[in-house]
């Protein structure tokens, strides 16, 4: 089931832990954030993330420790309005990051204008739930992404 988040009601994001930086990817880096996100998370998120490289302004925020990303969000790669997909490496889950990101690219939307915002087909939809103020939407499913062509797996 999707989710809607007033953005109204979203707040200025906390500041990102000493370790974790926040910021929009560079053109030269945008190839290597898509490879990243193909490699990390899979081929259909990776499409959703050149998208949202493309958009102007870029459209997605990474997460980085060190020289590398350990996650990344974005909005506007589906569809107009639509936040996701959301991405943090394993080892750093449960650390801030992803509620963060979340926050972050939702006030990044707010800043552009957007009211509202759609999460699509949410995995974890506790996880949204517990740190923004999104709500069902009735008969959502199987919403935007119902008869999507699946990547295939490489051999």
């Amino acid at each position: 089931m999707d989710l809607l988040v007033p953005l109204y009601r979203i707040h200025a994001p906390p500041l990102a832990p000493a370790d974790v930086a926040l910021r929009p990817p560079i053109g030269p880096e945008h190839d290597a954030v898509a490879a990243w996100v193909d490699s990390a998370f899979g081929a259909a998120w990776a499409s959703e993330a050149r998208v949202a490289l493309h958009n102007r302004p870029v459209s997605l925020w990474l997460a980085m420790a060190g020289e590398g990303p350990v996650g990344f969000a974005c909005f506007d790669a589906t569809a107009r309005g639509l936040f996701g997909p959301i991405g943090v490496l394993p080892a750093w889950q449960r650390k801030g990051v992803g509620a963060l990101l979340l926050q972050h690219v939702l006030a990044a939307m707010r800043d552009a204008g957007y009211a509202y915002a759609v999460i699509g087909a949410p995995g974890p939809g506790d996880f949204f739930k517990r740190h923004v103020p999104a709500m069902d939407i009735a008969d959502s499913q199987p919403g935007l992404y119902a008869g999507m062509i699946k990547p295939s797996r490489r051999a």
